[in-house]
C-alpha cells in the first residue's frame, strides 16, 4: 500500500521540518533538518509511485 506511506511521510515531513527550524539554535539542528528534508522528498516519491500506479490500474490493458 504505496499510498499509506505516502501518507505517513506527508504528515511526518513537514512537522519535523517545523520542529527543526524552531530549534535553529539546538546542536542537533542540522540532523533533524537532513531528516525532514528526506521524509519530504519520499512523501513525493511514493506519491508519484501511488499516482503512476492508480494510473496502470485505471488504463491498462487487461487482454
Amino acid at each position: 500500500m504505496i499510498w499509506l506511506r505516502a501518507l505517513l511521510f506527508m504528515a511526518s515531513g513537514p512537522v519535523v521540518l517545523s520542529s527543526a527550524f524552531k530549534n535553529q539554535n539546538h546542536s542537533l539542528f542540522i540532523p533533524v533538518l537532513i531528516v525532514g528534508i528526506v521524509l519530504s522528498f519520499l512523501a513525493i516519491y511514493f506519491g508519484f509511485k501511488a499516482i503512476k500506479k492508480m494510473m496502470e490500474g485505471l488504463f491498462s490493458d487487461k487482454s
